[in-house]
C-alpha cells in the first residue's frame, strides 16, 4: 500500500501501480514510467478534479497546450508554468495528501 510520496515514488521501480491507487494516481503513475497512452486511457472517462488535473498534465506531456488548458479548468487548477517533472511531485503530493 502506497501511504507517502516515497512509497509512490520507489513504487516506480515495480512491473505495476498499486492496485489500491486512486485512478488519478495510477494514471500518474504510468506517466511516470513513460506510458503516456495507458495513463491517459486511466483518467479520460474519470470524473473529478483529480482525474481532471492528471489529464491536464498528460496533455502538457504531449504538447497539446490548447487540450491541457481545458482540463486545467475542469480541475480548478491553474496552468502550469513550471517544469514537467516539478509538476508531476506537485499532482502526486497533492493527491497523496502530504
Amino acid at each position: 500500500m502506497v501511504v507517502n510520496v516515497a512509497a509512490y515514488i520507489a513504487s516506480l521501480d515495480g512491473a505495476g501501480p498499486a492496485p489500491d491507487l486512486s485512478a488519478p494516481l495510477a494514471g500518474l503513475w504510468w506517466a511516470a514510467k513513460g506510458d503516456w497512452d495507458k495513463a491517459h486511457k486511466i483518467v479520460q472517462d474519470e470524473n473529478g478534479r483529480e482525474a481532471a488535473w492528471v489529464h491536464a498534465y498528460l496533455h502538457r506531456v504531449e504538447g497539446d497546450l490548447g487540450n491541457a488548458g481545458y482540463w486545467y479548468r475542469q480541475a480548478g487548477q491553474p496552468t502550469a508554468k513550471d517544469s514537467l517533472q516539478a509538476e508531476w511531485e506537485r499532482i502526486a503530493t497533492t493527491l497523496l495528501g502530504a
